[in-house]
């Protein structure tokens, strides 16, 4: 297994399934773009909660970086061409939406408007 963090575009809706013993989980495809090469079609599946709610939120399209045990894979497509992709066993899901969450929990002050302009002088 390799420690990985993948981001791109989600390439499906994310979907709830339910294992045979019950307890639920989630998958989805994503689409990575490296800047020099072919896109990557990363398999995600998450069974922690928090993950699992942050990738079904999502829709086909949104941007997503997650983080978790990767396993590289290849496979030949219909025309014969070697291709690569990625198994994500997802621990943790970052959208647009819990990166500003996280961000407003660190700065409380920077969802004032007149806090926002002293943030970045502080840098």
């Amino acid at each position: 297994m390799i420690d990985a963090l993948v981001t791109g575009k989600l390439h499906t809706d994310p979907e709830s399934r339910t294992s045979k013993n019950g307890k639920p989980y989630a998958i989805a495809k994503l689409r990575a773009a490296p800047a020099d090469g072919e896109a990557i079609f990363v398999s995600i599946i998450s069974f922690a909660p928090e993950p699992c709610r942050a990738l079904l939120a999502l829709q086909a399209g949104d941007s997503v970086a997650v983080s978790g045990s990767a396993t590289p894979k290849a496979w030949i497509d219909r025309e014969g061409e070697a291709r690569t992709s990625l198994d994500v066993v997802a621990s943790q899901v970052m959208t647009a939406y819990t990166a500003t969450k996280k961000r407003k929990a660190i700065h409380p002050e920077a969802s004032q408007p007149q806090a926002s302009a002293r943030r970045y002088d502080a840098c």
